[in-house]
């Protein structure tokens, strides 16, 4: 059985993922943004073996701890989209301007493209494409328990900024349209900050994206 447990690191409060099987313990972390040793000790606490580290997109707060978990854990670092390797070539320079530790630098082993299905055990989970935020943000979708990870395309009651270089605002609007409310009502969905909503509230109530929902 598919386990989740949100960690939220650094100033930004970024929500990364640590997901687990129940049976084999084996795990993936979704947007390892900071704190490399809280998400150590996390991962220790749980008594579990780390396989992969997947990415949503390039930011600094999604991806600031992924460079020294892979040597940590010598494991294959996953997505996003090859359009946001500028914004992994300049995480250090961004940490540096924003006052953050300087992070280890992130090499991609697998860019993604969208539409490909990456397992954990035996669980599915789809990539979804949705540019707008950056230009190269993936989302994942387990269609067997209706859970979405938007990063930062889609929030509870918002949306993804789109005034970051390469970010595009009608862009953002058109995935999330396509990717996210083509899914079920009742798929819940944890964001790159803040609580867990669900497809269906948001259509109705979320005042960025509501009235475009139909």
């Amino acid at each position: 059985m598919l386990q989740v447990k949100i960690v939220p690191v650094t100033a930004f409060q970024q929500n990364c993922s640590i997901l687990w099987d129940d049976d084999s313990k084996d795990a993936i972390l979704i947007d390892a943004g900071g704190e490399p040793e809280k998400l150590q000790a996390e991962v220790e606490a749980l008594g579990l073996n780390v396989k992969a580290l997947w990415l949503t997109h390039g930011h600094l707060d999604h991806a600031g701890a992924v460079g020294a978990l892979t040597k940590l854990w010598n494991v294959p670092v996953i997505g996003p989209h090859k359009e946001d390797a500028f914004w992994l070539d300049m995480i250090q320079e961004a940490s540096a301007r924003y006052g953050f530790p300087i992070p280890e630098k992130v090499e991609v082993t697998e860019w993604l493209e969208g539409g490909e299905v990456l397992k954990l055990g035996d669980e599915e989970f789809e990539v979804r494409f949705a540019p707008g935020h950056t230009p190269g943000h993936v989302m994942f979708y387990n269609k067997k328990y209706g859970l979405l990870w938007t990063g930062d395309v889609l929030f509870k009651g918002s949306i993804g900024r789109t005034d970051f270089p390469r970010g595009d605002h009608q862009q953002l609007l058109d995935s999330i349209q396509r990717e996210c409310f083509s899914l079920p009502d009742e798929t819940q969905f944890i964001s790159g900050h803040g609580p867990i909503s669900t497809i269906g509230f948001e259509k109705k109530h979320n005042p960025f994206v509501a009235s475009k929902a139909g």
